[in-house]
């Protein structure tokens, strides 16, 4: 199979800013929020979101590894962070690809056990084929796919990032 790139390094990188933005205006009024990346590609992607955010805002910002099985989402889901330190704050949970919706609906279950005062999706690629109702707040880039087509996200410890279709 052939890989078709749909997004460089470069457009990566743009859209981690704009998503960031986009965070900084919804958060705006927040001192500190919590950004929740779903092991292993969702978490780098949110390391980057908020690398962006500290330097455009004053937010303070925490970062979380959610470790999630997603072949088998409903067995527990585990945070780097207690339910305390999230509790009563803003909270962005972060995937890189948004497929069926499976991981990212199990995941916002696991966090609608906690009080939050605001709660945000982002994802570097919607998918348009969802099983759930969840939707990504803040998106890099919507794609209408063939359910036979794959789209792989890939964080090179080089830098050289990049999406592709399969």
């Amino acid at each position: 199979m052939s890989k078709n790139i749909i997004l460089t390094n470069q457009e990566i990188e743009h859209k981690i800013k704009r998503i960031a933005y986009q965070i900084y205006e919804t958060f705006v009024e927040e001192e500190e929020i919590v950004i929740a990346g779903i092991a292993a590609n969702g978490f780098i992607f949110a390391k980057k979101i908020a690398q962006v955010l500290e330097t455009i805002s004053p937010i303070k910002v925490s970062l979380c590894e959610v470790q999630i099985n997603k072949q088998n989402p409903d067995l527990p889901i585990h945070t780097s962070l207690s339910k305390e330190h999230y509790a009563n704050k803003g909270l962005i949970l972060v995937d890189d690809v948004l497929n069926s919706g499976t991981t990212l609906i199990y995941a916002v279950r696991h966090f609608i056990d906690v009080p939050l005062k605001k709660f945000k999706t982002a994802v570097l690629v919607d998918r348009n084929h969802k099983k759930y109702p969840v939707k990504a707040d803040f998106k890099g880039i919507s794609l209408s796919t063939s359910l036979l087509e794959h789209v792989q996200v890939v964080f090179d410890e080089n830098n050289d990032n990049y999406a592709y279709l399969s």
